[in-house]
């Protein structure tokens, strides 16, 4: 039976080395960035927000070290830039930590925090957050997974936040790149109580519920006949590789990517190497 309180992706998490730099990457190709967030002391981490519907992608920097962030801080060392982590959105953050407890792990939280958040007509309001994580060994290809409660979405689903000049829309997959898709995929459907499908490539679905983001893992092999003349360099064997994103206007997005993009099939890419260590894939609608 799937989670009651736990639906969907909520935002993929792209950890970088340098917050402002990669922000700045991520305007010149087209997104429209939020301003600068920054973490309790406790986090030692600031970010950077790029808004959908109903999901967004979340930079995330390390501001100072803490033991909160080791974790970060060693995937950032080991691996580099790229996905470090996926949020699925929490209804009851307490009721959701309570459900996976009940199934063998034991969550780590939920905790409340909040940061604070300047509006569009200059004021500062804060985002509040109600979260808690799957324990952190049980990362499916070696990234980690939380739920989010959002206590005060007016402050991060801010309309003139939403529009992006490379037509982005929404989140449509996650790829996970595995040696072992088959088995990665059952990891994260045992911690999701979601149900893998093989697809027609031999690469495995999972969907994360809701009419959200599906997962797909598939190996490097397979991720390269996907989007062929699109450089994978940067991406590791095991680990998150790529975000498919739905565009508006297949044609925008081209232009807005300039130099960076990658016609690959149907899709528009930005290889990792323009976009801080994830092959961005935009598709349409």
């Amino acid at each position: 039976m799937a989670l009651k309180n736990v639906i969907g992706i909520d935002h993929a998490v792209v950890m970088v080395k340098d917050l402002d730099e990669a922000a700045e990457n991520f305007r010149r190709l087209g997104f429209t960035v939020s301003p600068r967030g920054t973490h309790s002391a406790h986090m030692g981490s600031g970010n950077y927000t790029i808004m959908f519907d109903p999901d967004y992608m979340e930079l995330l920097g390390i501001i100072a070290p803490t033991e909160h962030n080791a974790p970060a801080r060693a995937f950032l060392e080991k691996r580099g830039e790229g996905i470090e982590r996926i949020a699925f959105t929490a209804v009851d953050s307490a009721a959701g930590a309570e459900e996976i407890r009940a199934r063998g792990f034991p969550p780590v939280g939920p905790v409340d925090f909040e940061r604070p958040v300047t509006l569009p007509n200059g004021t500062v309001s804060a985002a509040k957050f109600r979260v808690f994580q799957w324990p952190v060994a049980e990362a499916p290809a070696s990234v980690r997974i939380f739920a989010c409660q959002h206590k005060t979405r007016e402050t991060v689903w801010i309309p003139e936040l939403m529009t992006h000049a490379n037509a982005a829309k929404r989140l449509k997959q996650v790829l996970m790149a595995s040696p072992e898709p088959a088995k990665d995929a059952a990891h994260l459907s045992r911690l999701i109580d979601r149900e893998p499908k093989t697809e027609a490539d031999g690469a495995v679905a999972v969907p994360s519920g809701g009419g959200r983001a599906d997962f797909v893992f598939l190996t490097l092999e397979q991720l390269g006949k996907r989007y062929p003349g699109v450089s994978l360099a940067g991406i590791p064997e095991r680990g998150g590789a790529a975000l498919v994103l739905v565009s508006g206007d297949l044609a925008a997005t081209e232009k807005a990517l300039g130099a960076a993009a990658v016609r690959s099939g149907p899709a528009i890419c930005a290889p990792p190497a323009k976009a801080n260590g994830t092959l961005l894939a935009f598709v349409a609608a």
